[in-house]
């Protein structure tokens, strides 16, 4: 064989490996049976369609009407709630938001996690749709009113008491009374307090009339 025979050999064999290798760098499948190799088609990302966030760490003074206006620059904002003490009314310091578009969600959530604000580093999360709990927005459009505390201490006072609720009532003040006594002697102060009458009588009981 000659030096131009054994040039043309390599050259066939070389592409023929580089052949093989190609095919077998490219090939996402091989069939049991043998054959060629198969290239799987390329899948596309898939779209996040969550438009719920759970914000953590939110602090006091930034409610839901600051919260809409602050947020209401990123999109529009279709729903927000913040956890609240249902005897107080208070704030729990966390909360959720909604917005039209998963796309303006996915900024929020991208630009507003660990954000400084008023000393409180911010925890923004996506809840996919399958984990959002039905009752989520159950009263969403709930507006916090403050409770009137000198009312309800008005009616706790005024309201009617038995003899029995009466009769504690005045044991609590004279026990009090004895106390504070002993704390003004044990300071070496020579003074008399007034003596504190308490008339424990029944409460006026209530007339029914019967129509006839």
């Amino acid at each position: 064989m000659g030096a131009k025979a054994k040039k043309a050999m390599k050259k066939k064999l070389s592409k023929a490996t580089s052949l093989i290798s190609n095919k077998k760098e490219s090939a996402d499948f091989l069939p049991l049976e043998g054959g060629p190799g198969r290239k799987l088609p390329a899948q596309k990302p898939l779209e996040s369609t969550a438009t719920v966030l759970y914000i953590a760490r939110i602090p006091h003074g930034f409610f839901e009407k600051e919260m809409e206006g602050f947020f209401g620059q990123f999109g529009k904002v279709k729903r927000l709630r913040i956890a609240r003490n249902k005897k107080t009314g208070k704030s729990r310091h966390f909360g959720y938001i909604e917005f039209d578009s998963p796309e303006v969600a996915k900024i929020v959530a991208d630009s507003m996690h660990n954000y400084l604000l008023y000393e409180h580093i911010l925890k923004v999360h996506l809840i996919a749709p399958e984990h959002v709990h039905p009752k989520l927005w159950k009263g969403f459009n709930y507006r916090h009113i403050p409770l009137n505390w000198s009312e309800l201490e008005r009616k706790k006072h005024n309201k009617e008491r038995t003899l029995g609720e009466h009769r504690k009532l005045v044991e609590r003040i004279l026990k009090r009374n004895q106390a504070r006594q002993k704390r003004i002697r044990a300071a070496g102060i020579d003074y008399e307090c007034p003596e504190i009458v308490g008339s424990v009588q029944p409460t006026p009981k209530k007339i029914k009339f019967v129509e006839d």
